[in-house]
């Protein structure tokens, strides 16, 4: 994982409609595990090897995600990369419900590494992102 420090984006404070548009426009999708008092928008940058991310946090003050009038709080966004397993889970312990839920494996590497490169093409996406976000939100 490699945390963006001091972006425009983290303690930025508003409603979850206007927060999701901007983000829904520019790439990112409400990333999974999120709760009714917090979530993420997620950016796909790569698939292999592993899924890379870009992923911005969103904590609830009032309401819950996805409510479009929910007031929400971004939090640091950070680069992520998943490696997921290839076949079958080994580990998996589940019951009928579950399986109907949960069809996924655990992850092989939750926080795999990332290269050089990908850190300084991710610090340029999120410095357009920025940009776009304080001329959006300036005039709203």
């Amino acid at each position: 994982m490699y945390p963006f420090e001091n972006t425009a984006l983290e303690n930025f404070e508003g409603h979850f409609v206007d927060i999701r548009q901007f983000f829904h426009e520019h790439g990112f999708d409400e990333g999974g595990n999120w709760e009714y008092d917090h979530g993420f928008f997620d950016k796909k940058l790569a698939d292999n090897p592993g899924y890379l991310f870009i992923r911005v946090p969103v904590m609830v003050k009032e309401g819950e995600f996805g409510d479009d009038e929910a007031l929400v709080r971004l939090g640091k966004p950070f680069l992520l990369r998943h490696k997921y397993q290839i076949g079958l889970d080994d580990y998996v312990d589940v019951d009928v419900l579950d399986s109907s839920i949960n069809q996924f494996s655990e992850p092989q590497d939750s926080d795999a590494s990332i290269e050089t490169e990908e850190v300084e093409k991710s610090k340029k996406i999120i410095q357009k992102l920025e940009e776009q976000f304080k001329a959006h939100f300036s005039t709203t």
